[in-house]
């Protein structure tokens, strides 16, 4: 039955028998954290009996009982209905596997330790675990599915570890999962791709094809477009995606500069050239700048793979839209110490938001988060709100002090700086606000603000890019 959570929105739901697969397949998601939590729930919701496999024993436990182990809308609520109906079960042990007619590969691949390229390691652990049980099911058809996000050619070098066993098919399937709206890009994708190693209209490539088809059916049925393409292809779909992403949002902070030292209103430019159906509106919000566990990443990741294949020259944009986006972090301190008139020991400041967006708890690479430390290093008395991501400030930043109340943070500031836009932060009242601070001056970090409807209210107001 479909959860609440489905029930209200248009998504691929508990399957009906004229979208349910031919037979459920047994599919795995090895890797359950972000992306194959996530992804295993949305295979359940899709008709499939899933397993999902990870190392993690505690965080199984939490998804084996239904309680989702970071925050992201919608989620609990699939995982309760996969788990409730028994299409879905969580494990620490590969044996599980053995009869798996799909397996999803979902680990994390995250910046290396000694330098910007992609770490595998979690990968070529997954594949190790993997390869004894795909030797019990020798000779049948088996599809191994790569949904991390990885330097081009890796699935070359993944498929070679397979190529000796007979019905066993590496496709490559990037993800394209954005955190706060993950459950409902998993149930209803803006599109699929697949990578395969072989000529697609050869009988090895239309086994591979026909077989993800059958995983994802009722998806296609509903509509969802399907590009197949070479592993290299689908490789850098997603990695090219994210940096062109940072690139638009790199492009107008760098805007942003300008209109600093000009007068001009970066959102008065943003929103006349988004009007541009060949630019478009979105990510051309200035602000802070991004971060997360993506588009840093992959930005980083696909400029190392170019230098290594030779063809670094050809992305040094991507080292400048880096650049400017570290500097957006600097010139957010700078701010607050210009607000402080230059005094930021002892001061006392509010900070809204911890998470790097709103509807998740997520602090990797947090531009807020950063700032924050920054400013608490330079002596100020900082105190952040967020309404998910403060158990995993008070882990990564004990130096915060970590108020889950906003109305308690705001309490006597000397200075706010809105960091994450959180609905509740961007709905506050500015004169009822102005009533728990010290001193009304804000700093909107994420140009969400009506700032003329704050300095009515008596705000001292800046914001990156705007006079």
């Amino acid at each position: 039955m479909a959860s609440t959570f489905l029930e209200a929105a248009p998504l691929v739901a508990a399957p009906s028998p004229a979208t349910a697969p031919a037979r459920p397949l047994t599919v795995s998601v090895i890797g359950c954290g972000y992306l194959g939590a996530v992804h295993a729930a949305a295979m359940a919701e899709a008709g499939h009996r899933v397993i999902g496999l990870d190392v993690d024993a505690p965080r199984i436990a939490q998804l084996g009982s239904g309680r989702a182990p970071f925050h992201e809308p919608g989620l609990a609520e699939v995982l309760a209905s996969g788990l409730s109906r028994e299409a879905l079960s969580f494990t620490t042990d590969p044996a599980a596997l053995a009869d798996g007619d799909v397996h999803f590969l979902a680990l994390g691949t995250p910046q290396r330790t000694d330098g910007p390229g992609a770490d595998l390691s979690f990968l070529h652990a997954a594949l190790d675990a993997l390869i004894p049980q795909l030797r019990r099911r020798a000779g049948r058809t088996t599809l191994v599915v790569g949904k991390s996000t990885v330097p081009v050619g890796t699935a070359r070098e993944l498929a070679a570890r397979l190529a000796d066993l007979p019905g066993v098919h590496l496709v490559w399937n990037p993800e394209f999962l954005r955190e706060g709206r993950a459950v409902a890009d998993a149930l209803r994708p803006d599109r699929l791709v697949y990578g395969i190693g072989e000529d697609p209209h050869s009988p090895a490539g239309q086994e591979a094809v026909a077989a993800l088809d059958a995983v994802y059916r009722p998806m296609l049925e509903a509509g969802v477009p399907r590009r197949v393409m070479s592993y290299e292809s689908a490789e850098l779909v997603k990695v090219s995606a994210n940096s062109f992403l940072a690139t638009k949002i790199s492009f107008i902070n760098a805007v942003a500069a300008l209109c600093e030292r000009t007068g001009a209103d970066v959102a008065d430019v943003a929103d006349a050239i988004g009007m541009d159906e060949r630019i478009g509106p979105q990510f051309l919000r200035s602000g802070i700048g991004f971060g997360g566990g993506c588009l840093p990443k992959d930005l980083r990741a696909l400029l190392s793979r170019a230098e290594e294949l030779g063809a670094g020259d050809s992305f040094g944009v991507l080292r400048e839209v880096d650049a400017i986006n570290a500097g957006r972090r600097t010139r957010a301190v700078d701010l607050a110490r210009e607000a402080l008139d230059g005094q930021l020991a002892g001061a006392r400041v509010a900070v809204l938001g911890a998470a790097f967006k709103p509807d998740t708890d997520d602090v990797r690479d947090s531009p807020a988060l950063e700032i924050a430390r920054r400013l608490a290093a330079a002596g100020a008395r900082v105190r952040i709100t967020d309404p998910a991501a403060l158990p995993a400030v008070r882990r990564l930043a004990p130096e915060l002090t970590t108020e889950p109340d906003p109305q308690h943070a705001l309490r006597d500031a000397e200075l706010v700086l809105l960091l994450t836009e959180w609905p509740a932060y961007r709905a506050l009242d500015p004169r009822r606000t102005a009533r728990l601070v010290a001193r009304p001056r804000i700093i909107d970090g994420r140009g969400v603000l009506d700032l003329p409807r704050w300095r009515s209210a008596g705000w001292e107001c800046r914001a990156l890019g705007r006079p």
